[in-house]
């Protein structure tokens, strides 16, 4: 059984910093592109980062704003995500994803989901 577990979430001081991390389990994670999304309430669920597999490449939506880095150590089977001066638009549900395949924008190519960890951002 595909585990994405997320860890980080709660409250967050705007102009502070966020990090979230998830843990995978049942699959190969050094096989697996990996990814966050985010979906905040009555919005549609957005994309935030993805890593490669191999190389390690990041991929950043364009609708984020700020410092944002994605990192993964697949000795861990973990995946990072840190965003410098979170803001209120931050507030969301961030999930973690493992992608069936390459294309990192869409959904449908995301094969496995975490549960969300909830992000609340408060001044």
């Amino acid at each position: 059984q595909v585990q994405l577990v997320e860890s980080g979430g709660g409250l967050v001081q705007a102009g502070g910093s966020l990090r979230l991390a998830c843990v995978a389990s049942g699959l190969s994670f050094n096989t697996y592109a990996m990814g966050w999304w985010r979906q905040a309430a009555g919005k549609e669920r957005e994309f935030v980062a993805a890593i490669s597999r191999m190389n390690h490449t990041p991929y950043y939506g364009d609708s984020v704003k700020g410092r944002l880095t994605i990192a993964r150590d697949n000795d861990k089977n973990t995946l990072y995500l840190h965003r410098n001066n979170p803001i209120a638009e931050d507030a969301a549900v961030n999930f973690c994803a493992a992608y069936s395949d390459s294309y990192y924008y869409s959904q449908e190519i995301v094969g496995n989901w975490g549960k969300g960890t909830q992000v609340t951002v408060s001044s």
